[in-house]
């Protein structure tokens, strides 16, 4: 494997209630555009920022894994993008602690750029976020049947 690699890396992240169910997404393109990696991960419970920062983070180990030394990473948080600057300041604990974990993880890389982009051009990780958490309801609401149904005593008498 070629370990002198840049990639072009979408990132994204999304809760459903802030804080609600939560997931990231990461969609890895290689120098020439085409799509070489894509993952994504269930976050539980937590907040638009910290999926956000989450997807950054699932971006940094991934890409690193697959030999990259350069990374351009695109993501539609403003927030994230101007924290990880240092433009902006991170005032909540478990974001700051989080993006300590992004530092470290940063210096891995010869060079790493963070861009800001509209949503509309994020429309991939946004997918992958969104499909997750459509999975995630389903697999939750499916998992309230299944409870409900094992309390549910039959009896033999029941079944006739």
């Amino acid at each position: 494997m070629r370990t002198n690699r840049k990639f072009k890396v979408y990132i994204d992240g999304g809760s459903r209630g802030n804080p609600g169910h939560g997931a990231c997404a990461v969609a890895i393109f290689d120098e020439k555009g085409k799509l070489i990696h894509e993952e994504g991960k269930y976050l539980g419970k937590c907040t638009n920022n910290f999926a956000e920062y989450s997807g950054l983070h699932l971006a940094l180990f991934s890409a690193r894994h697959l030999g990259a030394v350069t990374l351009h990473v695109f993501s539609d948080s403003e927030l994230l993008v101007k924290q990880f600057s240092g433009e902006y300041k991170i005032k909540d604990e478990v974001l700051f602690n989080l993006m300590k974990e992004i530092q470290k993880e940063v210096s891995r890389f010869k060079e790493i750029v963070l861009k800001h982009i509209p949503r509309r051009e994020n429309t991939y990780a946004d997918k992958l976020v969104n499909k997750i958490l459509n999975n995630a309801k389903l697999t939750e609401s499916l998992g309230r049947s299944v409870s409900k149904e094992n309390t549910k005593k039959l009896t033999q008498s029941d079944l006739f």
